[in-house]
């Protein structure tokens, strides 16, 4: 007879890390091609975020992504440390794409309509400071277009004020445990974040 366990449940007692980084998944070997470039989004639990962006775009510019954390202090943060909200960082998607077939404007508005960027720190049950809504801008150019955009969104989509912070990904990324990327392919049957 199957059991079945609430989403709570599965959520409550998904896996930690230990003090040992386990490998990181990274796209270091990978090549991508001339002019591609970087996305970085925080918007709750980074599992739902991933499955979300990839199943929307993948085959159609995403060239990779992968789940981590940035924002924070600590060097080499593991997830426990970033659960217990003391580390500062966010959980976060670090999207690789190709802009000559998918705009930096596009990932944005997809962020907004995949998430409540409403509430401070918060995405549904899952309450700190790690599961804020913000865009990491990596130029001048994507800040702009994250204003202008962020505009949109509070004078057209959204009633409530939107809490996304925009800031620079001047801090270090770091790529979360190998356990985490693709979590939700890997998982079917797995916790669903509020982001889905």
């Amino acid at each position: 007879m199957a059991s079945t366990i609430s989403p709570f449940l599965t959520r409550l007692f998904r896996p930690f890390t230990s003090n040992t980084r386990m490998s990181p998944v990274t796209s270091e070997n990978k090549v991508f091609p001339e002019g591609s470039q970087k996305a970085t989004v925080a918007a709750g639990c980074f599992w739902g975020v991933e499955h979300m962006f990839r199943q929307a775009f993948d085959g159609h510019g995403l060239l990779d992504a992968k789940v981590g954390y940035i924002g924070g202090d600590s060097r080499n943060p593991s997830y426990r440390n970033v659960c217990s909200g003391r580390s500062g960082h966010a959980e976060a998607l670090q999207m690789v794409f190709d802009p000559s077939r998918l705009s930096y404007r596009q990932l944005l508005e997809f962020f907004y309509k995949m998430h409540d960027p409403t509430t401070k720190d918060r995405q549904g049950p899952d309450t700190g400071s790690q599961y804020r809504s913000a865009i990491f801008f990596h130029d001048d150019e994507q800040e702009s277009i994250a204003r202008r955009v962020t505009e949109k969104v509070q004078r057209e989509w959204w009633k409530r004020n939107v809490a996304t912070e925009i800031i620079p990904a001047a801090g270090e990324w770091w790529d979360a445990e190998t356990y985490h990327q693709l979590y939700l392919e890997r998982n079917p049957g797995g916790y669903e974040c509020p982001s889905q």
